[in-house]
């Protein structure tokens, strides 16, 4: 199975979890509505990390949840773990396997913390120092980039927002996700004719706010795995104070932009930059302004919640990095220097 057909398994991996797990994230919410939870203690790396970023946007706003991400090394190469009995401690992780985030849950556990495993492998060291498990169900995934592993974490995240709300309005939009999904994939050919123009790229700055934070981060990861470009994302809102001297004529930014309550100021500051910058814009998006602006517009489905755009937004971002590797010349299946299973301790 190759890193395409990974990325275009998504909307049946989504489904597939939607459909299988739902009375799994219902449960996990239950126990965590009987403890009293009023914080999230989260850990997690690479593409999980930034999952993890979505958890602390979509879990803050709709369940009122504060979430500090975690300094694993506490826990293991300084022996000073902070105390987080009254939280609940979240160890997000494809593989399961890397002792760091296996340590913190473990940590929790220990001290009485309510503790929750999100992994693709429900018999995984996480899965089993955990108390609950949420089992992502994404199927093997033999590409080293991660692509429906990534979703699969997202879509579970927000299957647990939804059912510790008991929030049927948002229920229901979850099924839209898998077809939302499916149009973007109509885009293929504007992402490939995008890769071949920015081939020659290596550095460029990747910019999202609020639920997009995330998508920045990842698509940014993704870009340094698959195509070796330099690529710093940043809050369209930090990227103002300091960042923004990066930029001159030509220099490409990269833009997740869906419509909701951020994309007026991001919209605001992509313009300011194409004007009076002369960036090289390339925006992910699904409002005409942004589109129009850009030198290279990939467009997003119209009516995307915007709570839901990270699940979304981040599959044209897959895509491109695919193609511009491929334009480059890289190996997509064997990115230099990387491993599918990466175990820090």
């Amino acid at each position: 199975m190759s890193l395409r057909s990974e990325i275009l398994e998504q909307p049946d991996a989504l489904a597939r979890l939607l459909a299988t797990k739902m009375e799994d994230a219902a449960r996990v919410a239950e126990a965590v509505r009987g403890r009293s939870v009023s914080c999230v203690f989260l850990a997690a790396r690479g593409s999980s990390d930034n999952a993890g970023l979505y958890a602390k946007y979509l879990w803050g706003s709709f369940n009122r949840l504060p979430v500090a991400l975690a300094a694993p090394s506490l826990f293991g190469v300084y022996g000073a773990p902070p105390v987080v009995r009254d939280m609940l401690v979240v160890g997000i992780s494809q593989s399961g396997e890397s002792p760091d985030i296996v340590n913190v849950i473990s940590e929790g556990r220990s001290q009485g913390a309510l503790t929750l495993a999100i992994t693709n492998a429900p018999s995984s060291p996480l899965a089993a120092a955990s108390e609950l498990v949420l089992d992502t169900g994404a199927g093997p995934e033999r590409s080293v980039a991660a692509t429906k592993t990534y979703t699969s974490q997202l879509l579970a995240i927000a299957m647990l927002s939804v059912a510790l709300a008991r929030d049927e309005r948002r229920a229901g939009q979850l099924g839209l996700l898998s077809g939302f999904v499916r149009e973007v994939f109509g885009t293929e050919p504007e992402i490939e004719r995008a890769a071949r123009r920015l081939a020659p790229v290596a550095q460029c700055v990747v910019l999202g706010r609020g639920y997009n934070y995330a998508t920045a981060y990842e698509w940014a990861l993704k870009l340094k795995e698959l195509a070796q470009v330099v690529a710093e994302p940043y809050s369209s809102a930090d990227f103002q104070h300091g960042p923004v001297a990066l930029v001159s004529d030509g220099f490409p930014v990269l833009a997740v932009a869906p419509a909701g309550a951020v994309l007026p100021e991001i919209a605001a500051l992509l313009s300011t930059l194409v004007e009076t910058r002369n960036v090289d814009l390339l925006a992910v998006s699904n409002d005409e302004r942004v589109l129009a602006l850009a030198a290279t517009g990939l467009r997003l489905p119209s009516g995307l919640p915007e709570w839901l755009s990270p699940l979304v937004a981040i599959v044209p971002a897959q895509l491109f990095c695919y193609h511009l590797a491929r334009a480059k010349g890289f190996d997509t299946e064997r990115p230099r220097g990387l491993e599918k299973v990466t175990r820090t301790w």
